[in-house]
């Protein structure tokens, strides 16, 4: 595998300078980064259909969950990305599960035996009790990882949808997942240290991945996060600006339709245009929490505005 394999630049690295040494391990960054180039239609098409399982359409009763798999670093990039998706986008708790070979505990103490366990990884894929709405992503950089390939191949099995992010071409992990994103970092700096390029490549796709799903989801909204959760002083600052700029109201009436809808700032923006609360939460659970489609049939009137 080429992840694993001596890159001889390096093979002397530990008698370099150190400052040349850390330009060599920067310029693999960067490297790992350009992988990525050729893979944006790839993770376009699993994050639009991804969206479509977990409910674009806004699909009522559809609650399609997002679960990442993985072992080592790779397992704790998805715990890390996944993790990030309620403070940024609302995306419930209950609706993201996370598979990481030898429990959460290997998230501060590495088990690395784990990885090798596939009879688990069917087993907790099993109790997780998978549907055709659920999306199962799993990251492995060797692509080969007996306990994120048993998974994925699982979790097709149970009708989920699948997508694979690896780190090296011609994978069992890729072909056994419906989408497959390959960023192909070559050996390491280090040899076989994948928290390196393969881990950087990984991070970033996941972001890529999981953005754009969010954005299909219709959990963005004029490049602002407008499901994010409002949980201090500063995020109450810029939820109060979102709803004044979205709604174009005053700053008293943004703030005021913030709080009567619960400092939820998609369901703020619809009561701050003259909507009652009640009726601005139908509206949003309707259109599958997307407020641009809420607001493509209810825009501020004048007197709206001006209020």
């Amino acid at each position: 595998m080429n992840t694993e394999s001596l890159d001889p630049r390096y093979v002397d690295l530990d008698r370099w300078p150190t400052h040349v040494a850390v330009e060599a391990m920067l310029e693999g960054q960067m490297a790992a980064i350009a992988a990525l180039q050729s893979q944006t239609s790839a993770i376009a098409a699993a994050a639009e259909a991804a969206a479509a399982r977990l409910g674009n359409a806004g699909r009522l009763g559809d609650a399609g969950r997002l679960i990442f798999v993985g072992a080592g670093t790779s397992g704790r990039l998805g715990v890390q990305d996944g993790t990030e998706l309620f403070p940024t986008f609302g995306w419930p708790l209950e609706r993201m599960h996370f598979l990481l070979a030898g429990g959460l505990d290997a998230l501060t103490e590495a088990q690395e035996g784990a990885e090798d366990d596939a009879d688990a990884a069917c087993a907790e894929i099993a109790a997780v009790a998978l549907g055709e709405a659920d999306v199962v992503i799993g990251v492995a950089a060797s692509g080969r990882t007996p306990y994120t390939l048993a998974a994925i191949e699982e979790a097709r099995t149970q009708g989920a949808l699948t997508i694979a992010i690896v780190n090296n071409a011609d994978s069992p992990l890729a072909a056994a997942a419906a989408h497959a994103v390959v960023a192909v970092t070559g050996s390491e700096v280090l040899a076989g240290s994948t928290r390196m390029k393969a881990g950087t490549a990984q991070k970033a796709a996941l972001n890529l991945l999981s953005t754009a799903i969010m954005l299909r989801l219709g959990r963005v909204f004029d490049g602002r996060m407008v499901a994010m959760r409002v949980s201090n002083a500063k995020l109450l600052r810029r939820g109060r600006r979102m709803v004044q700029d979205l709604a174009g109201v005053s700053a008293d009436v943004a703030a005021e339709a913030l709080d009567q809808a619960g400092r939820d700032i998609r369901l703020g923006v619809i009561v701050a245009t003259g909507t009652p609360v009640a009726e601005a939460r139908r509206l949003l659970d309707l259109h599958g929490g997307d407020l641009r489609r809420v607001l493509a049939g209810r825009m501020p009137t004048t007197g709206d505005a001006e209020r």
